[in-house]
C-alpha cells in the first residue's frame, strides 16, 4: 500500500520537488531557530549531545511534513478531495514548526513585545512543552500519512 502510494504520487516529479523543498525549508529554519545552525559570524552546524532527541524530532517533522503535504495536494488535485479532509496534515506541520519557533530567545522576546501577556504566555508554554508538542505533531502527521496513503491507493484502484 505504501509503495504504491509513493509510486503514484512521486511519478510526477513536481510532487517530489515540492516534498524536497518543504523538507529543506523546514529543516533549515527549525535548525536555525533551535540553534543547531548558526549563520553569524560564520556558518556553524552543531548538535550537542543533550539535544540529539530534539534534532531527530526536527528531522522527522520536516520529512513527514514534506511527504504529507505532497500527498495532500495530490489527493486534492487527483482524487478531488477538499481541503477539509486534507487539512489535518497541514495542522500537524504548523504545530511541529511552531513548537520550536518560540523557544528561541529572539523570537520569544519579539512575541512578548508584540503581543504582551498573551505572547509571554504562549512563549512560556511552547518553551516548556516543546518536545511533547513535536511528538503530537509527529503523531498527527503519521495519522495523516496513513489516511492519505489509504485514500490514494483505494481511489486509484477504483479509477483503474
Amino acid at each position: 500500500m505504501h509503495k504504491e502510494a509513493f509510486k503514484l504520487v512521486y511519478s510526477n516529479k513536481k510532487y517530489l520537488y515540492l516534498s524536497s523543498a518543504i523538507f529543506l525549508v523546514l529543516f533549515v529554519s527549525l535548525s536555525i531557530v533551535s540553534e543547531f545552525i548558526f549563520l553569524s559570524p560564520a556558518f556553524v552546524f552543531n548538535v550537542p549531545i543533550n539535544s540529539i532527541a530534539d534534532f531527530v524530532l526536527i528531522i522527522a517533522i520536516a520529512l513527514l511534513s514534506g511527504i504529507v503535504t505532497s500527498f495532500s495536494i495530490y489527493r486534492m488535485r487527483v482524487a478531488n478531495k477538499g481541503l477539509k479532509r486534507s487539512g489535518i496534515g497541514f495542522a500537524g506541520s504548523i504545530i511541529g514548526a511552531s513548537a520550536g519557533a518560540c523557544s528561541c530567545g529572539s523570537l520569544g522576546f519579539s512575541a512578548v513585545s508584540i503581543f504582551g501577556t498573551i505572547g509571554g504566555t504562549a512563549t512560556a508554554f511552547l518553551t516548556n512543552y516543546e518536545m511533547p508538542l513535536r511528538l503530537v505533531s509527529i503523531a498527527i502527521l503519521c495519522y495523516t500519512y496513513y489516511v492519505s496513503t489509504k485514500d490514494i491507493t483505494s481511489n486509484c484502484k477504483i479509477i483503474k
